[in-house]
C-alpha cells in the first residue's frame, strides 16, 4: 500500500504567472494577484510574472521562455480564454503544446457551471505539458483564477495529494518511447 498524505514531504514548485491583456497593469491586475497570493501561501514559489498583450505569438513566446527556463515548473495563465477575437491564449498554448490534458479544462468548467451556470460555456480553459512543463489556461476574471487554485490546483500541485497528483509526475514529463527501451 503507498504513503499517506501525512508520510510524504510537501515539495514547493516554481510557478510563473503570466496575465494576457491589453489593459491591465501591475497595479491593477488583480487575477494575477489572486494566482500569486495563492500559490505562495500555499508553499509555492512564485518563480516569475508578467503581463502579455492580447497577441498569439506574443503569449506563445512567453510560454516558450518558461518552458525553457529550468527554474519554471509550472506556468498559470489568465486571461484570453473567452471566444472575442482577441481571446488567443488557447492558440498559444497550441502553439507550444506536446501533449493537452482535456480533463482540465471539463473539470474547471463543471465546477464553474455550480457558480455561473451556462455561462461557462464560454470559457475555453485548457492546460498542456511542453518541454516537462506544465500550463494551465485559466479566464482572466479573479473568480475563475481562485477557483482553479482552490478547486483544482491546489490538490494537483501538491505531492502530497492521494491518490495521485500532477506534481508527482514532473520527473517523468519527458519520457520517450526511447528511454524505455
Amino acid at each position: 500500500m503507498g504513503k499517506t498524505k501525512s508520510e510524504i514531504a510537501f515539495q514547493p514548485l516554481n510557478i510563473a504567472v503570466l496575465t494576457v491583456s491589453d489593459t491591465r497593469t501591475p497595479a491593477d491586475d488583480t487575477s494575477g494577484d489572486a494566482l500569486a497570493t495563492r500559490l505562495t501561501e500555499g508553499g509555492h514559489q512564485l518563480a516569475d510574472r508578467t503581463i502579455v498583450r492580447d497577441d498569439t505569438d506574443a503569449i506563445a513566446a512567453q510560454f516558450q521562455k518558461w518552458i525553457e527556463d529550468p527554474g519554471v515548473d509550472v506556468v498559470i495563465s489568465t486571461g484570453g480564454t473567452g471566444v472575442t477575437g482577441r481571446d488567443v491564449t488557447p492558440e498559444a498554448l497550441a502553439q507550444v503544446a506536446e501533449k493537452h490534458i482535456p480533463g482540465f479544462g471539463e473539470m474547471f468548467r463543471w465546477l464553474s457551471y455550480q457558480k455561473i451556470g451556462t455561462s461557462t460555456v464560454q470559457s475555453r480553459a485548457d492546460a498542456a505539458v511542453a518541454g516537462g512543463t506544465y500550463i494551465f489556461v485559466l479566464p482572466g476574471s479573479p473568480g475563475a483564477c481562485r477557483d482553479g487554485w482552490d478547486d483544482i490546483l491546489s490538490d494537483q500541485l501538491d505531492i502530497r495529494h492521494r491518490p495521485c497528483n500532477f506534481a508527482e509526475l514532473l520527473p517523468r514529463l519527458t519520457e520517450t518511447d526511447a528511454a524505455k527501451a
